[in-house]
This record gives C-alpha cells, structure tokens and sequence, in this order.
C-alpha cells in the first residue's frame, strides 16, 4: 500500500489508486471529470476559521500544523471514514494549494502515520 499526495490539478496516473480530495472547496477552473475524484472528503480539511487564519503564510506552518493536528484528533469520524475509504490500497490525497510545502495535505499525511 502506497499513499501519495499531489496537487489536483497534476494529471491523474495509475500509481494514484483512490483519489481522494481533502478540501473544504472545491479547486477553482477544474471540472469535477477532469478532476477524476473518486472521493471528496470535506470534513477532513481544516476548519475554515483555520484555514482563514493560515491564509498559506509559511511563518505560520509550524503554528498551522499544530492548530491541524489538534482538529484531526477530535474529528475521529473523518479521519475513520478517510482510513475506511482507503482500506489497503493505494491513495493519493489531493490538495489545491499553490504551495507544495506548507498545505494541510503534508500534516493529514504526517498524522495518519504515512509519510
């Protein structure tokens, strides 16, 4: 079993398995086929308060992915349902964020133990 994360709007491979999207919105210009999404998976993604707060400033990562973690351990229901949705096959988180260092799907991959 491999997990991967990328941005959605890379094109989607084989290697992908289960495509999951992890964000709160959906990514802007792409067509729900083009996105080839087998699961969309809103509750998993940051609170908006968060996220807002977060506004992808990279002097707040460290700051964000506490604040990240601290959700996911209390929302033990999406992060079941993602685990469930994944069960032992391949996955691949997909994110819209520009940033492909600081993005919450790095901190949801670090907290399920995968990375």
């Amino acid at each position: 079993m491999a997990w991967h994360i990328k941005r959605i709007y890379e094109p989607k491979e084989d290697k992908d398995g289960t495509r999951i999207l992890v964000d709160r919105l959906w990514p802007r210009g792409l067509s729900k086929q083009d996105a080839a999404v087998d699961v969309w998976l809103k509750e998993i993604a940051p609170s908006p308060a968060l996220r807002r707060w977060f506004g992808h400033d990279p002097a707040k990562w460290t700051e964000f992915q506490r604040r990240y973690r601290e959700e996911l351990e209390k929302n033990t229901s999406a992060v079941e349902e993602l685990e469930h949705r994944i069960g032992k096959s391949n996955a691949t988180l997909l994110y819209a964020a520009k940033d492909l260092q600081h993005n919450h799907a790095i901190v949801l991959q670090r907290f399920l133990g995968k990375d």
